[in-house]
């Protein structure tokens, strides 16, 4: 199969042998992927990560390997997945103790291949079903979406809380509709102003930094 391949800081179109799930596992095959930040400063030598690249996806489940039960899995279903992965003897019951444990892997990031390739293998534990109503586009930020939400677990706003995202990139701009759902007093600050239309357009305040007002937010 064919994959972008990162080794020693350059990037490479290379062929690799085509992965097989080990035990509650699936291997899916990729639709779209999605180019990330990190992606960008694993190349400039972040982490020191050398292999196939890439974290934001959806796949299509091509097989399972499970002896005990797949779940509601099946072959042919459309998913995305969480990228923090753990050996099935680990005992982690959420994704957030997936996400902070010492041994584990990140798809694409650290001590695992990522989806920039045609097929990638994943613990089944980190998929998630994409709804029928949902495109290939959307579905591909579900990652970065799910980032974006974390937010909202580890900080509680109220209506009356002014907030102020820097930034109208991918994430920031996702950030701030997250954050728009809690009423709060938001406020978008970029520095390229195409790039506060989108913003405007959904009813979120923006302007450029310098246009900030002095005594900034609460």
């Amino acid at each position: 199969m064919q994959a972008i391949t990162l080794k020693d800081g350059r990037l490479n179109l290379e062929t690799a042998e085509i992965c097989e799930p080990q035990e509650d596992e699936a291997k899916l095959r990729i639709l779209q992927v999605g180019i990330c930040n990190t992606d960008l400063e694993l190349a400039r030598g972040y982490k020191g990560f050398n292999g196939i690249i890439g974290h934001e996806f959806v796949a299509v489940i091509e097989s399972i390997n499970s002896k005990t039960s797949s779940g509601d899995f099946a072959v042919g279903q459309r998913v995305v997945a969480e990228i923090n992965c753990v050996a099935p003897s680990i005992s982690c019951k959420s994704y957030h103790e997936r996400a902070q444990h010492p041994e584990r892997a990140a798809l694409g990031i650290f001590k695992r291949n990522g989806a920039m390739t045609e097929y990638i293998c994943v613990p089944l534990i980190n998929l998630h079903h994409v709804p029928p109503e949902l495109s290939d586009d959307e579905a591909m930020f579900a990652e970065p979406l799910a980032a974006a939400c974390q937010i909202l677990r580890q900080v509680s706003l109220a209506p009356a809380d002014r907030v102020l995202v820097l930034g109208t990139g991918k994430l920031g701009s996702l950030v701030a509709q997250v954050l728009r759902t809690t009423g709060c007093r938001l406020q978008v600050a970029g520095r390229r102003k195409a790039a506060l239309a989108p913003m405007e357009a959904r009813g979120i305040p923006a302007c450029l930094v310098q246009d900030l007002p002095q005594e900034g937010p609460d």
